[in-house]
């Protein structure tokens, strides 16, 4: 089917999936560390408002995970230059 396409055409797809993927990885990745830090952080049982160790627990997993995923883009994006240089 993809034969049928002209090359912009092509291209435009491949650009719309690139998006899509991307997309979906951002979504797969918060629901990660969403679980991982509710499991790690939330001890009791969930009210209306989270407790102070809790709001604190959670609010420094998140940063963690955020700046652990940054590094690691850097990294990537550092070898994927070295490769290309």
């Amino acid at each position: 089917m993809s034969e049928s396409f002209d090359p912009a055409t092509k291209k435009e797809l491949e650009t719309f999936l690139e998006q899509q993927q991307a997309h979906a990885r951002f979504n797969q990745s918060v629901h990660h560390f969403t679980d991982m830090c509710w499991d790690k952080c939330i001890t009791g049982t969930p009210s209306t408002r989270f407790s102070r160790s809790e709001e604190s627990c959670l609010t420094n997993c998140v940063e963690r995970f955020l700046d652990t995923s940054l590094f690691m883009v850097r990294k990537i994006e550092e070898q994927r230059e070295q490769r290309i240089a």
